[in-house]
C-alpha cells in the first residue's frame, strides 16, 4: 500500500506508494490533523451509503477498496465511497522500518488516510491492483492476504512497488464492512515469496 505507505498509501489500499512519513519514535503516537478529526466525529464511516456491488461480496468490497484509491494524478477520489466501505472502528495501518533499524506501526483513520493523501494524490497518478489473495474464513470473518501492485500510471509495464494488504471483514447479516487493513511493502530486505504470487 513503500516507506510507510497503501503501497506506504497506498488502501493500495495496497490500499499499498504515495504516503511516507518517517517512523514514530517509540512510545509516541502520531498526532491526528485536528480538521481529520473533526470530520471523523462529525461522519462515522458507516454514516455513508455504500454500493450494493461493493458490499455484497468479499470481491466487491477488495476491489471497490483497490478501485478507490485509485486514479490519475489530479482526478478526484469518491473519498465518500471510501468511507461507505469500512465499519465506524475501520482502520489503517502501516509497517515501516525506522532509522535504528526497528520497525514502526502508523496507524490511521479512514480520515486520517483521506487527509494524508488528498495532496499528494492531487499531483501525483496512483494506481494500485490485486495481483493474488490468499483468503481465511470463519462464520462472519474473514482475512484477506492480498498481493498489491502500485503504479503511477495504470499503464505502467513495472510497478514501483509491491507488498501485502492484510484485510481484516466482517458479515453484519446484510453486508460486508472493512475492519482493518494492515499493510507491508517489499524492500531490498523481504521479497514476496513465491506463495503470494499466486492465488489460493
Amino acid at each position: 500500500m513503500k516507506r510507510w505507505t497503501l503501497a506506504a498509501v497506498a488502501v493500495a489500499i495496497a490500499i499499498g506508494g504515495i504516503y511516507s512519513a518517517k517512523a514514530q519514535t517509540a512510545g509516541t503516537p502520531a498526532a491526528a490533523p485536528a480538521a481529520a478529526t473533526a470530520a471523523a466525529a462529525a461522519a462515522p464511516a458507516s454514516n455513508y451509503q455504500a454500493r450494493a456491488a461493493d458490499v455484497e461480496s468479499v470481491d466487491g468490497i477488495v476491489a471497490a477498496l483497490y478501485d478507490v484509491i485509485s486514479g490519475a494524478a489530479g482526478q478526484p477520489r469518491n473519498w465518500d465511497r471510501m468511507r461507505s466501505l469500512f465499519a465506524p472502528e475501520g482502520r489503517l495501518m502501516a509497517v515501516g522500518a525506522r532509522p535504528d533499524g526497528s520497525y514502526g506501526l502508523r496507524g490511521m483513520s479512514v480520515e486520517d488516510y483521506i487527509s494524508r493523501n488528498s495532496k499528494a494524490f492531487a499531483t501525483m497518478g496512483f494506481f494500485e491492483k490485486e495481483a493474488a489473495r490468499t483468503t481465511e474464513s470463519f462464520g462472519q470473518i474473514v482475512h484477506v492476504f492480498s498481493t498489491y501492485e502500485s503504479r503511477h500510471a495504470a499503464g505502467d509495464a513495472k510497478p514501483f512497488q509491491r507488498g501485502i494488504n492484510s484485510i481484516q471483514l466482517y458479515h453484519d447479516g446484510k453486508r460486508w464492512w472493512i475492519v482493518n487493513v494492515l499493510w507491508r511493502g517489499e524492500d531490498e530486505h523481504l521479497a514476496l515469496p513465491e506463495r503470494y504470487l499466486r492465488s489460493h
